[in-house]
């Protein structure tokens, strides 16, 4: 590592920047964490590495929500309604071949689970 420090690559350079960002992780406060998230996408700007610098754009517009985290004091994730949102997603490509909205309904019924599920499955004419 020490003699890839050296030569001052870009992708040593976005390498540490990534590491570097992992440290926001650590703290409690919003208002440290707002700093340091001010300071990292700061730096990055001026790194001259434009896929890092499409990053820091990103944090900088998304700042408050990711601050929420710190607010909730981390005891709240995303990864729950992620899950679902993802279980949800892969149904629905599943049923491209249905015909009707209903018979999409019913399927995400049935793979979500724990959902009420409708009183009947068909419906005669």
């Amino acid at each position: 590592m020490r003699d890839l420090l050296r030569y001052n690559l870009k992708t040593v350079r976005a390498y540490l920047l990534k590491e570097t960002f992992q440290q926001l992780w650590n703290y409690n406060s919003p208002a440290w964490a707002g700093k340091f998230l001010d300071d990292w996408c700061r730096q990055v700007m001026r790194s001259r590495i434009e896929p890092m610098k499409k990053i820091a754009r990103s944090l900088r517009q998304h700042r408050e929500l990711i601050l929420n985290y710190f607010r909730a004091q981390k005891l709240l994730s995303s990864g729950v309604v992620e899950g679902l949102n993802n279980k949800a997603k892969v149904t629905m490509r599943k049923s491209y071949g249905f015909r009707t909205f209903r018979c999409l309904e019913l399927a995400l019924y049935h793979s979500l689970g724990k959902l009420p599920e409708p009183e009947s499955t068909h419906e005669f004419f």
